[in-house]
């Protein structure tokens, strides 16, 4: 069978967590999830939702997921979508989901009018980065990602 891809549903929540503690276990992240199903729950599906998923399924099984949100290129002009976290399962890998995922995800920014489609990668996930290498990215070397959060995030907003 093919790799189909599909929007999320609220059902979905259950997957979608489990997708994120096994990625976050992959990415040896696991100490840094905070996320839960209620939470997931709000986010996505709520009132006014942060972000979207795709599921990929094989054979009527969820193998894999993509989280995915608007953001917007001031020198474009016109919005993006970010990748946050794309995840296939170990056992299904090889079977086109990523790919299958990705081409999803360009073929909704072409349908919003992104400017682009972009991702974080940590540098240690050489066989990440040599299949999105295949697939025509490019690294953005030149740039540093900063964060502010905790303690941090909260003494800034303090400031003003």
């Amino acid at each position: 069978m093919s790799v189909i891809i599909r929007e999320a549903v609220p059902a979905d929540i259950g997957t979608i967590h489990v997708f994120i503690l096994a990625l976050a276990d992959y990415e040896k992240l696991s100490h840094e999830v905070r996320a839960d199903r209620a939470g997931l729950d709000k986010y996505l599906f709520g009132p006014r939702p942060m972000a979207e998923v795709l599921i990929a399924e094989n054979a009527g099984q969820a193998i894999g997921f993509a989280l995915f949100f608007h953001n917007f290129s001031t020198f474009e002009g016109r919005p993006g979508v970010y990748l946050e976290d794309l995840f296939v399962i170990p056992e299904a890998r090889g079977l086109g989901a990523g790919k299958a995922l990705l081409s999803r995800l360009a073929q909704i920014a072409l349908e919003r009018d992104c400017a682009r489609l972009e991702w974080w990668v940590l540098d240690w996930n050489a066989p990440s980065i040599a299949f999105y290498r295949s697939l025509g990215a490019r690294p953005m070397d030149e740039w540093t990602v900063q964060r502010v959060d905790g303690d941090a995030l909260n003494a800034l907003a303090a400031i003003g």
